[in-house]
């Protein structure tokens, strides 16, 4: 069995076998099993969905250490737009920033910039002929990993262009060995995340062996030692680059805007994500020539590692959007970088839903698995500990569960042994 590194981790000390986690989760990748939740780890996909749903908070996200930044000389943090919509009232983005450097950093590069650099990329690949339409946005890697492992036929049709948190630490550490003669390996670069998938997709990246980015930090780690650092911030640095068209990206809808096109589809939320690419996949999207899909609802600005509320948020993350349109600041992405933006590797199918590799066998399966569906209740109430009818069907095929995990078939084998008792008494 593959080994998968994930950021969504349990805590089964806090974890008290409800069900929300498991009827929320896209993929089915939860089980309750003896009263705790239990995590297929080929099947998760680090979306953060039971994160936000868990009432108990037993579900986690794995982030580094702020200690790791002391294994380097030289610490860059790169922030995502999202983090622009956290704080009550910040004087300017750079104050914000500057106070983000103060937290033991020695420079801050935002990732925003980046995406106006991919925005261009996007927009020059969506004029030519030779890519399979529509496109789908690989920004969210929880939504990339949710096409390898249940839209297998829509890989062809992923944007294969590097995230803007990747090409943002490849222009950092250049910038910063160049400009201070630091060897790029003693530069550590910091992305400052809103989202466990983020985590996921440095730790373990699925379009090549090594990212660019040497670390995770969340916001929701990193809020209150920025906020003491603005409420004690007297004078600013001049630390931001970017223009509004990169901030938008934190909001749903904010790539594809860019991108100058009404041929476009913004969908946010991992089960509308879902439903959109099921219909991509039956061919009944039409004259759509990119789909922007993001597994948090409203965008990277409702992560499960944030902290102020989505619409909050995006109300502040409007005054600095409208802030960096006043000043008519806009970096300057029309500039040519020497960067080969397209991925190295590619992602691959993960059949990890299949019954069996064999394809008679998964047949032979897939018949007794129908016919153990039509014998159970069919309301899907999560009592057996998991999400469907059909999910305990498939977990007795498997060799997981029995079919006395449902209530009802219990209730019935009780019922049966009562009567035979009786019998038997009589």
């Amino acid at each position: 069995m593959i080994k998968y590194f994930h950021s969504v981790t349990l805590d089964e000390n806090k974890c008290m076998g409800c069900t929300n986690c498991i009827k929320r989760c896209p993929t089915e990748a939860i089980r309750v099993r003896e009263g705790k939740a239990r995590i297929i780890n080929e099947r998760c996909i680090d979306c953060g969905e039971c994160i936000r749903v868990c009432p108990y908070h037993a579900k986690k996200a794995i982030t580094d250490s702020f200690d790791d930044l002391n294994k380097f000389k030289y610490k860059v943090a790169i922030p995502a737009p999202t983090l622009y919509g956290q704080f009550k009232s910040i004087k300017s983005r750079n104050h914000l920033l500057t106070a983000l450097k103060k937290c033991g950093f020695d420079h801050v590069f935002e990732v925003a910039r980046a995406a106006e650099i991919i925005t261009l990329e996007t927009k020059r690949l969506i004029k030519e002929l030779n890519h399979k339409k529509p496109m789908i946005s690989s920004a969210c890697p929880a939504v990339v990993r949710l096409i390898q492992v249940r839209f297998p036929s829509l890989i062809d049709n992923i944007l294969k262009l590097e995230s803007p948190m990747e090409l943002a630490a490849k222009m950092v550490k250049d910038e910063v060995s160049k400009s201070e003669g630091i060897p790029i390996e003693d530069i550590g670069v910091f992305f400052i995340t809103p989202c466990a998938a983020k985590v996921t997709s440095i730790k373990a990246p699925y379009e090549k062996e090594k990212s660019s980015v040497d670390g995770a930090l969340s916001i929701e780690d990193m809020y209150k030692k920025i906020l003491t650092n603005l409420n004690e911030l007297e004078e600013a640095e001049d630390l931001e680059k970017a223009g509004f068209v990169g901030i938008r990206w934190a909001n749903s809808g904010g790539e594809s805007i860019a991108l100058g096109t009404d041929n476009f589809l913004a969908v946010d939320g991992i089960h509308n994500v879902i439903t959109i690419l099921e219909q991509l996949e039956d061919d009944k999207l039409e004259d759509v020539d990119f789909v922007e899909t993001l597994a948090c609802q409203g965008g990277c600005i409702g992560g499960p590692l944030t902290v102020e509320n989505l619409y909050v948020a995006k109300t502040r993350l409007k005054k600095v959007i409208d802030e960096a349109k006043s000043k008519g600041f806009n970096a300057n992405y029309e500039e040519k970088y020497d960067y080969d933006l397209v991925w190295k590797g590619d992602v691959e199918y993960r059949p990890v839903m299949k019954l069996d590799t064999d394809f008679a066998v998964a047949m032979r399966k897939l018949e007794k698995l129908e016919k153990i569906e039509k014998g159970l209740p069919g309301l899907d109430c999560g009592a057996c500990g998991a999400p469907t009818c059909r999910a305990l069907a498939e977990d007795i095929v498997r060799g997981y569960a029995n079919e006395t995990d449902c209530i009802f078939k219990l209730r019935e084998k009780i019922r049966d042994l009562k009567n035979r008792m009786m019998d038997l008494g009589g």
